[in-house]
């Protein structure tokens, strides 16, 4: 009898360990997925772009590119070469390609806080791409994807971001908000 009463206050001591141990890993766990999602939703915030001029300006020919997709180097390459953005005269004042350039630069992918800007950087390494689609991040995340669904006259081309990425504009490119159109 005496082994017994010895014996059942340390079962009961290890199982209320051995709960206490599971419950703060399960807390733990719980509390990064709170933080991941948290961290994204930011994310998601931060990705808008917040600049009437830049809007004004890039949105009447094609789909609101976010600052965080490319680089600054590639933004300045980009606006230095207004005079021929792919085949094309922007026409824009000094003033106005300042103004643009410093808001590109301010919000690029080295100083964005979001994980895909974090990819893109990676995989382009010191290059400077002057197309978003050249980065190796965007090519592989759309490998799976044949190039004639591309050509679609409900796509128009790899660059129309917006065809399928339908909250794009505000930074949401996960692949659940992701409807590529027939």
């Amino acid at each position: 009898m005496k082994k017994i009463n010895t014996v059942i206050p340390l079962l009961v001591a290890g199982v209320l360990l051995v709960g206490m141990i599971s419950g703060s890993v399960v807390f733990a766990d719980e509390n990064k997925r709170g933080e991941r999602e948290k961290r994204h939703k930011s994310d998601r915030q931060y990705s808008v772009v917040n600049n009437p001029l830049y809007e004004q300006e890039c949105s009447s020919c094609h789909f609101l590119y976010l600052p965080g997709l490319l680089p600054e180097r590639s933004w300045q390459e980009i606006m230095k070469s207004s005079g021929k953005h792919f085949g094309e005269d922007l026409a824009l004042d000094d003033t106005t390609k300042e103004e643009i350039l410093s808001y590109l630069s301010k919000y690029s992918a080295e100083k964005s806080n979001t994980e895909w800007a974090g990819k893109i950087l990676a995989s382009i390494g010191s290059g400077t791409p002057v197309r978003i689609t050249e980065t190796q991040y965007i090519k592989r995340k759309h490998r799976k994807i044949k190039t004639e669904v591309f050509k679609r006259p409900s796509i128009g081309s790899f660059s129309n971001c917006g065809a399928c990425h339908k909250k794009g504009a505000q930074g949401d490119f996960e692949e659940d908000g992701v409807s590529i159109p027939k």
